[in-house]
């Protein structure tokens, strides 16, 4: 799946043996999107010619040459993976740091909001832990929005729940975060924020 780092748009994947990976969204060949690609057991292959990497990032088959090794200089720039919790965190280069643990809380969905921090804060009415977890209010005991600053003012917003929640629970968290995201978008957009 695509998705942004501050280090620019990374391809998301899972291998067949469940580790996650992130490698730069472009393929070295002719440029295609490895996003659009699929997984092959251990390697990501770009659906343009199928080229293939492996989570370190070097090609480890072209379909056209199939006896072919291909060489070491062949490769995608890769990032740092770790999931903790059920949260996927990619670091930009090298951290000493670890990923904080959200554990009374699993992953619902995420969303992006065209707004910055201070905005959804606002309109939460609360201001985000120094773990990146923001909890809206005391009527959401239960919900946690792990908010991360992408560029031009852009939140990636991912709602964290309590896993003994029920289906209407989920649901109504999910709209009341699409809400709060759009009341964030128009406090931002009025720069009141």
């Amino acid at each position: 799946m695509p998705a942004r780092t501050p280090a620019g748009p990374i391809a998301l994947w899972r291998s067949a043996s469940g580790r996650p990976a992130a490698a730069a969204d472009r393929c070295p060949h002719r440029g295609m999107r490895l996003s659009h690609g699929f997984v092959r057991g251990e390697a990501l292959s770009c659906i343009y010619h199928g080229w293939s990497y492996t989570r370190a990032g070097n090609c480890l088959r072209i379909p056209a040459h199939p006896g072919l090794v291909p060489p070491d200089t062949i490769r995608v720039t890769t990032q740092n993976v770790e999931e903790v919790d059920g949260v996927i965190w990619v670091a930009a280069g090298e951290t000493t740091e670890r990923p904080p643990r959200f554990e009374d809380l699993i992953p619902l969905r995420s969303l992006t909001a065209n707004a910055g921090i201070g905005a959804i804060e606002a309109v939460a009415g609360a201001k985000t832990g120094t773990d990146g977890l923001l909890r809206p209010s005391r009527k959401w005991p239960d919900l946690g929005l792990l908010v991360v600053s992408q560029e031009q003012d852009q939140t990636l917003i991912h709602i964290l729940l309590k896993g003994d929640v029920s289906t209407s629970q989920r649901i109504s968290a999910s709209r009341s975060t699409e809400a709060l995201r759009r009341a964030a978008e128009d406090v931002q957009a009025r720069g009141l924020a």
